[in-house]
Order: C-alpha cells, then sequence, then structure tokens
C-alpha cells in the first residue's frame, strides 16, 4: 500500500479523537489531491482565531490493547495499516509544498509498548522540525506509559500535547478499558507536562485530554469534578469530550449511543469552569449528577440564581458579569471599558457592544430597573 492509500485509512480514523476546534475542510477544486483526502484534513482553529488547515492522522492502527469501545482494539478484524515516520513526514511535507496543509495532528495505536510508540511518533516530528525545518503546527499525543524524558522530548517538538484520560477515574476507566491504569499510566504524564513547564523555563506547548462519555456509565458531575480539577492543578488547556458511538464488533456495540445534546452540554459546563469563574458545585446537576439537555447550563444557573437578584450592569464586577447569559469575557471586558464613558441606561446600549440581549435581559439592571423582555423567551 502507498503513503496516499494509508492516509485514507488512518487519516478518517481520527474521528475517535477530537482536538482543536476542527471540522471537516473541503479544500478548492484546484487542489485535487487535496480534495482526495478530504476527510483527513480540518479546519483548526488556533489561539487567537487563526485558522488553519490540519492534517490528522494516525500513525498506525494496530493495536495491542483491547478497550472495549475502540475501533482500534486488538483482535477486531478491519484493514490496518501503519506508516514509518519517515514516511509519514515525506507525505506531510508533500502536503504542505502543496499548500494543502498547514499543521499536523498526530496520533496512533498502541503497538510495541506505550514506549515504543512514542519513540515513533517522536521520530516523526523530529524529522518534520529538524529534516525538513518545518515551522508550523504540530499536535503530538502521548501515549500510556511513555516515559519522562520522552515526554519533555516531544514537549520541545510539539506546540501542543494530549493524553487521553478516556474517563474521570478509575473505576469508570475499567469499564472501558480494563488493562489500563488511570493514575500510573494517564494522570501521571499529564502530571509530569505540568511539571516541566514549571520547572524548566521556556517556550512549552500547551495540553489537553479527552474523555469518552456514556460509554463508562460516568455521570456528568464525575466528568466536570475531574475537568476542574485537571485545569487548577496541572495546567489543562482544553478537556475534549467525544459522544460515544457503539462500534461493530466490539464488547460495547450493543451499548446504546451517547445523546450529542450531553457532549454540548459539558463542553459549555467545561467553558463555565475554565472561563467564567464557576465551580463545579454550582454546576446545576440534576439528582442522578448529570446536566439538564434542554437547557445550557449557565442559563439554569441563572434561572435559579439571578431571576430574582439581578446584575447591575453599571456597577458588577467582572466576575459578576460573567455570570450573566449572553455575557461572555469579551463583553465583559467591553462593558467595563464602556462604564467609564457614562453610564449604560437602555437595552440598545449592550446590543452596540455586540451583547445578546435577548439571554441578557431577564437577569440585569441598567440604572436599576429592569429592561423590558419578552415573556415568551422562559419558554425556551
Amino acid at each position: 500500500m502507498d503513503a496516499v492509500g494509508k492516509l485514507k485509512l488512518l487519516g478518517p480514523a481520527t474521528r475517535f479523537e477530537p482536538a482543536e476546534e476542527v471540522t471537516f475542510s473541503r479544500p478548492p477544486p484546484k487542489r485535487r489531491r487535496a480534495d482526495e483526502l478530504a476527510e483527513c484534513v480540518h479546519h483548526a482553529v488556533m489561539p487567537g482565531g487563526k485558522r488553519i488547515a490540519l492534517l490528522k492522522t494516525l500513525l498506525t492502527s494496530a493495536c495491542e490493547r483491547d478497550c472495549h469501545y475502540c475501533a482500534f482494539r486488538q483482535g477486531r478484524d478491519f484493514r490496518r495499516a501503519t506508516f514509518s515516520p519517515d514516511e509519514l513526514a515525506r507525505l506531510f511535507m508533500q502536503l504542505h509544498r502543496s499548500g494543502a496543509v498547514e499543521g499536523i495532528f498526530l496520533s496512533s495505536a498502541i503497538a510495541g509498548g506505550g514506549p515504543c510508540t512514542e519513540d515513533r511518533l517522536i521520530a516523526a516530528a523530529e524529522i518534520l522540525r529538524r529534516r525538513y525545518a518545518f515551522e508550523g503546527y504540530i499536535h503530538l499525543k502521548i501515549m500510556p506509559g511513555a516515559e519522562r524524558d520522552q515526554i519533555e522530548r516531544a514537549m520541545r517538538l510539539a506546540d501542543r500535547v494530549s493524553v487521553n484520560l478516556e474517563a474521570p477515574n478509575t473505576r469508570r476507566l475499567s469499564n472501558l478499558a480494563p488493562h489500563k491504569r488511570f493514575d500510573e499510566e494517564l494522570l501521571q504524564r499529564l502530571r509530569w507536562i505540568d511539571e516541566i513547564r514549571r520547572r524548566r523555563p521556556g517556550r512549552w506547548p500547551s495540553s489537553t485530554t479527552q474523555f469518552v462519555v456514556g460509554a463508562g456509565d460516568e455521570s456528568d458531575v464525575e466528568l466536570l469534578t475531574t475537568t476542574e480539577f485537571l485545569h487548577r492543578e496541572v495546567g489543562l488547556t482544553r478537556t475534549y469530550f467525544m459522544a460515544f458511538t457503539p462500534v461493530p464488533n466490539t464488547p460495547l456495540e450493543d451499548h446504546p449511543p451517547t445523546s450529542p445534546w450531553r457532549e454540548h452540554r459539558l463542553y459549555q459546563a467545561s467553558f463555565l469552569l475554565r472561563d467564567y469563574g464557576f465551580t463545579s458545585e454550582e454546576l446545576p446537576f440534576d439528582r442522578s449528577g448529570n446536566l439538564p439537555l434542554e437547557s445550557d447550563p449557565k442559563l439554569a444557573w441563572a434561572r435559579r440564581h439571578l431571576t430574582q437578584a439581578p446584575v447591575e450592569v453599571n456597577t458588577a464586577s467582572r466576575e459578576e458579569l460573567l455570570r450573566v447569559p449572553g455575557i461572555g469575557p469579551k463583553s465583559a471586558d467591553k462593558i467595563r471599558k464602556a462604564r467609564c464613558h457614562g453610564k449604560l441606561g437602555d437595552i440598545s446600549d449592550l446590543g452596540k457592544l455586540g451583547i445578546t440581549t435577548k439571554r441578557s435581559a431577564p437577569f440585569i439592571l441598567l440604572n436599576g430597573r429592569r429592561p423590558p423582555r419578552q415573556l415568551s423567551l422562559w419558554a425556551n
């Protein structure tokens, strides 16, 4: 099988690994080869809003692990493929020089053990950086059981590194991957990443993780409590959630799929923890420990706490403004800046600042008065 044939097998397989803020990208018609590989190339949004064409692929789909949910698990009957580090780097540079891709997300199934697989991932990145002098974006996956010095080498090569925790704790991981060790193989790697960043000055990559949602019978409170811990204790930049979809010929093939709405609500809640000053204890979990699917968690919180105690926009702190639906970090900063030039007295003043006033109106005061609102909003 040639390199392009391998990429056609290994690139689409990364749909099981969300990374960056990506969508499928279909290139312009003149880029015929890139169009042929459209399922492997994605629009990725970088910090600051820049968009790049990101190639996502596995190094190999041959795996020695037997995770219950995974399409690549040992013994499952499907066609597998493997790149050598040199082969993958060469193919990527061909696509890069043609203008089809600008960065790469590189992951892998585990073959020959975590450290051996990590060596091959690092080798591919080293070839790109040193032989081809590639200076663009690289996201490297850290394998279960990777050694500390390997992690530091990967961090010196990559713009982002990630460790797939898959589940929020040891108990839930045993439902998904009975032979993976949550603390020793996975969480410890995230701790090492944070320690390297803290102890050694320099430019270091951001770090992320991923959870499989629904397959381990975990609750949202478990997922978000762990997410909060990871942001606070190991400097995690982002948590990704993947709604479980059963894969044929795996032990969980009869397990029901997870609603995409659950995934969506988890993302919303994780942003509240990371960017809005919320704690996991404040989130509106139901008695089973899950978020309501019918309402975003910030709106649900506001209905409980701000309906009778609306926020005065002209005097509120940034932290108080961030609790109001429709007001995010940028909007809160705009409000505080606008207040330096006079009071905000009308709902249209907020609209001019780009704030979604239909969402914010029920929960604010302007000069001590509630702005007019439509009662039908509550029906939504």
